[in-house]
């Protein structure tokens, strides 16, 4: 791993720019409608990432801020089928857009944690949390490669879009398998990577802070799920994106300057592609 990438400088970063977009979140005059340009619902969102992620009907309920904060690439509460009763971890859970929507999926007899490292982040989630008057949720501060929760907690672990920023992503499937009850699901939205990104690029601070340096390639993926423990893994692709349209939506000038053309058609020629997926895989019964 090299210096720019180191676990301590890159986790900073991230807690950085999450720390920020709560802040601004925070400070802002509210919309009228969940449909406002920085919306995951709806086509005013121009980013390819976040953009119309869930519909306007399924989240109409729920606070403006949850809307505003979140930076997912998917919906993996819809995708994850989860059931009254069941309790429910989200893995960088931000604003709590995911969280908020689970447990209104596992109702009154589950439950909800939502685990983020930010304070800011933290606040603006209990805050919505309040607002919606949900009373099965809990959030928890700590990392996702330390999950504060025992053993065998949860039915199902989540995450959308944040396991691909930390630097440690085999421990992270690894405290996600242990929480886990045996049986339990695991079921993500991430990017994920098709073929070789760029050294340049995955060095790139500002890259992973926009979800595309830190990509695993979707072998990869499968392979660390196996490592952790994990059986009947499945990358199911959502969406797919054009890596130049995210290097011009998530990088500064200076860092586009630097990824050039040359690294674009490396890209191409090995097939490349960045990708959303859904990742799905499940913790046996008996180990």
């Amino acid at each position: 791993m090299t210096a720019e990438t180191a676990p301590d400088s890159l986790r900073e970063t991230v807690r950085a720019k999450y720390a920020e977009r709560a802040r601004r979140v925070a400070d802002a005059e509210p919309d009228d409608s969940c449909c406002g340009p920085s919306s995951p619902c709806c086509a005013s969102n121009s980013d390819p990432i976040t953009s119309q992620l869930y519909a306007c009907d399924e989240v109409e309920a729920l606070p403006e801020a949850a809307l505003k904060a979140s930076l997912g690439c998917g919906n993996p509460t819809a995708l994850a089928s989860l059931a009254p009763g069941e309790v429910v971890l989200d893995l960088g859970s931000g604003g709590g857009i995911d969280v908020l929507l689970s447990a209104r999926r596992v109702g009154p007899t589950g439950f909800a944690y939502g685990l983020d490292m930010t304070d800011e982040m933290l606040a603006l989630a209990e805050q919505n949390r309040a607002e919606q008057g949900a009373t099965n949720v809990r959030f928890l501060k700590g990392h996702i490669e330390d999950v504060p929760l025992p053993d065998a907690t949860v039915d199902v672990v989540i995450s959308n879009c944040v396991i691909n920023l930390s630097a440690d992503k085999g421990r992270v499937l690894r405290e996600a398998f242990r929480v886990l009850k045996p049986g339990g699901r695991f079921a993500v939205s991430d990017v994920v990577a098709q073929g070789e990104l760029p050294a340049d690029l995955r060095t790139d601070m500002e890259a992973w802070v926009g979800c595309v340096a830190g990509a695993l390639e979707e072998d990869e993926y499968r392979r660390l799920l196996a490592e952790a423990g994990f059986v009947d893994a499945e990358v199911e692709v959502t969406r797919a994106y054009d890596a130049r349209q995210i290097a011009a939506q998530h990088l500064s000038e200076p860092a586009r300057g630097e990824w050039d053309e040359s690294a674009f058609a490396r890209f191409d020629a090995s097939g490349g592609r960045l990708v959303s997926a859904f990742v799905r895989a499940r913790k046996p019964l008996t180990s």
